[in-house]
C-alpha cells in the first residue's frame, strides 16, 4: 500500500468515485465481537489499495467498539503487504484497555489470513484544557484564490487547490506539499468520521513534493504512519495540509505534516516514513507474488496409470 507519493500512472490504486462511495466503504459489515468485513471500491485496472483506505477503514472499527463519548486522539500504524483491491479486508480489534479517561486498541487488517496493516488508536473523553498552540499557520492565499487541483485518483472526493512557490514542485502534476482540501459532499455531524475521513487524507502525497524536480524519486509505499489529532474538526469545510520533509537515507524518507482550519487552529499533525529508492522495483511484481503466495497453484494430477 502506498501514499499518492507518485503520479497517476505510477499509483494504480483503487479509490472510491465520490464521497458516497468513500462513506459506503466505512461502513463495516458486523461479522462477531470485535471482528469486521471492509470491502472495497467498485473500480477496474487496479492492483492495489490505497494506504489511506485501509488506515481508516481500520480507524473505524476501533471507532465501533469504544463508548460514544471519546474521540480519536491518536493512531501509529504500520503497511505491511500491499492490499488487494479483489479481496475484501478483515479487521480484528483488540480492546487493549477501557479506562476512566483513555481507550487503548489494537486493530490487525488481514486479507488471504496474512496482515497488511496494523495500528495502534488511542481514544480519550472530551476534556476542558489549557489551550496553547506554538506554531502558526502559514501565511498562504486563501483557498478560493488559487486554481481547482486534481489529486489523481483522489479528485473525484476532494476538492484540491496547490499552494506553489518557489521551491516546490511546479512540475509535479496536480499538487504540492502545501494544499487545501475539503470534501466534494457534505459528512454526516459524526465527529469520528471526519476523524476517518482525515486519517484518509493523511496518506496523501509526500513532504518530499517540496524539492526541485531534478531530484531523486519522491518515493513509494508508505511503511509507517501516525497522526495526533488535537482539536474537532470537519472536513466537509476547508483544511491546509503543509507537509515539510526532514530526512532520507537508507531507502527511506520522513517528513511530517501540520492540518489548519481556516482560522489558523491547528487541527492535526502527521508523521510518516516511506520509501524512497532510487531504482524502486515495479510494484506489480510484489502484487503478483503475494497473490501467488495466497492462491498457490493447484498440485499437478498424476499421470494415469498404465494400461493392461
Amino acid at each position: 500500500m502506498s501514499g499518492e507519493h507518485a503520479s497517476e500512472s505510477e499509483t494504480p490504486e483503487a479509490t472510491p468515485q465520490d464521497v458516497q462511495e468513500l462513506i459506503g466503504l466505512l461502513d463495516l459489515e458486523v461479522l462477531d465481537r470485535d471482528l469486521f468485513r471492509a470491502r472495497n471500491p467498485r473500480q477496474a485496472l487496479r492492483w492495489r489499495l490505497f494506504g489511506g483506505q485501509v488506515a481508516a477503514q481500520a480507524v473505524r472499527a476501533a471507532s465501533l467498539t469504544v463508548d460514544e463519548d471519546r474521540g480519536l486522539h491518536s493512531l501509529h500504524g504500520y503497511f505491511l503487504r500491499p492490499g488487494d483491491p479483489d479481496r475484501p479486508t478483515l479487521l480484528h480489534v483488540d480492546r487493549d484497555r477501557d479506562g476512566r479517561s483513555f481507550t487503548a486498541r489494537h486493530v490487525v487488517a488481514r486479507q488471504g489470513g496474512d496482515a497488511i496493516f496494523t495500528m495502534l488508536a488511542s481514544f480519550h473523553t472530551h476534556e476542558q484544557g489549557a489551550e496553547h498552540q506554538e506554531v502558526p499557520m502559514p501565511d498562504v492565499p486563501a483557498p478560493e484564490d488559487l486554481e481547482p487541483g486534481r489529486l489523481w485518483s483522489t479528485g473525484a472526493m476532494f476538492d484540491v487547490r496547490s499552494v506553489w512557490n518557489e521551491t516546490n514542485r511546479r512540475t509535479f502534476p496536480g499538487i504540492s506539499n502545501m494544499f487545501w482540501a475539503r470534501t466534494r459532499a457534505p459528512i454526516p455531524d459524526d465527529p469520528l468520521m471526519h476523524e476517518c475521513v482525515l486519517t484518509y487524507l493523511s496518506d496523501v502525497g509526500s513532504g518530499f513534493l517540496k524539492h526541485p524536480p531534478d531530484d531523486p524519486p519522491l518515493g513509494g509505499p508508505s511503511l509507517d504512519h501516525a497522526v495526533w489529532f488535537h482539536r474537532p474538526l470537519r472536513m466537509d469545510e476547508w483544511v491546509l495540509v503543509d507537509l515539510e520533509p526532514v530526512v532520507a537515507s537508507g531507502g527511506r524518507a520522513y517528513y511530517t505534516g501540520a492540518v489548519y482550519d481556516r482560522d489558523g487552529h491547528l487541527l492535526a499533525t502527521i508523521a510518516q516514513e516511506h520509501l524512497r529508492r532510487l531504482n524502486p522495483p515495479d510494484p506489480r511484481r510484489a502484487m503478483e507474488a503475494a497473490r501467488r503466495a495466497a492462491d498457490p497453484a493447484p498440485a499437478p494430477a498424476p499421470p494415469p496409470a498404465p494400461s493392461g
